[in-house]
């Protein structure tokens, strides 16, 4: 997960908010070993309040991970919808927002094999946890996200599947 941080993340700028609070150690990185999604919800549930219980200085975003238990993209993606209500349960509504990455994270009416779904694409099913503050300052202060989008399209495109492989070569340094 680090070296798709490192690599995808900051180093093609898909995410440009990313660079300063990754340099900062402000990102948390939690590996649910769950067996069962009541386990997962747990952990998600930790997860939601530790983010909300600690100062933004020393932990601004959390990437919930977990390396087996979502297989299959589409099962992930209507787990969700329970996510979304998860974090309604907590009243964290306008507060934590969750943003959804998947190996094979395919958007609606994209074709699976578009490199441009490789924007949401990770090593392993991970539920980003975002402070929305902190959304709001770091958009309030850079790009619109439309422009955001866009450059990551054309990014993606010219990098093409064979690139973003390329990436995560153990060769490189």
């Amino acid at each position: 997960m680090r070296r798709w941080v490192e690599r995808a993340v900051i180093g093609l700028n898909l995410c440009p908010f990313a660079k300063a609070v990754w340099a900062k150690n402000q990102v948390r990185i939690a590996v649910s070993q769950a067996r069962h999604l009541d386990a997962f919800l747990d952990d998600l549930d930790a997860e939601l309040l530790r983010l909300r219980d600690t100062p933004p200085e020393e932990l601004d975003t959390t990437l919930l991970v977990h390396p087996t238990l979502f297989p299959d993209f589409f099962v992930f993606n209507d787990f969700l919808d329970v996510v979304d209500r998860v974090v309604a349960e907590h009243d964290l509504e306008g507060v934590i927002q969750v943003a959804p990455f998947h190996p094979d994270f395919v958007f609606d009416g994209v074709e699976p094999d578009d490199i441009t779904n490789a924007t949401n694409r990770a090593p392993y099913a991970t539920l980003h946890l975002l402070r929305e503050d902190s959304v709001a300052r770091a958009v309030a202060s850079g790009e619109p996200a439309e422009a955001i989008v866009a450059r990551n399209l054309e990014t993606l495109r010219r990098l093409g599947a064979q690139g973003w492989c390329r990436l995560f070569d153990e060769n490189l340094s």
